[in-house]
């Protein structure tokens, strides 16, 4: 019984395990961001692309 008791209030090791879920949560975080830019970025560069390619007709005419 007692070695169940010790072994309940070892709090060695806790902090690793803290650590890694905090990292855990920013890099899926960070993943959502950059799914959620990627749509937009991909729209910038669609938009700036077709421009470009507008002028370039504009210029050699």
């Amino acid at each position: 019984m007692t070695f169940l008791r010790n072994f309940w209030n070892d709090e060695q090791g806790q902090d690793l395990i803290e650590y890694t879920l905090l990292m855990a949560f920013v890099a899926l975080a960070s993943a959502a961001l950059f799914i959620g830019a990627g749509k937009s970025i991909s729209s910038i560069w669609t938009s700036t692309n077709s421009q470009l390619s507008s002028a370039a007709l504009s210029a050699s005419s």
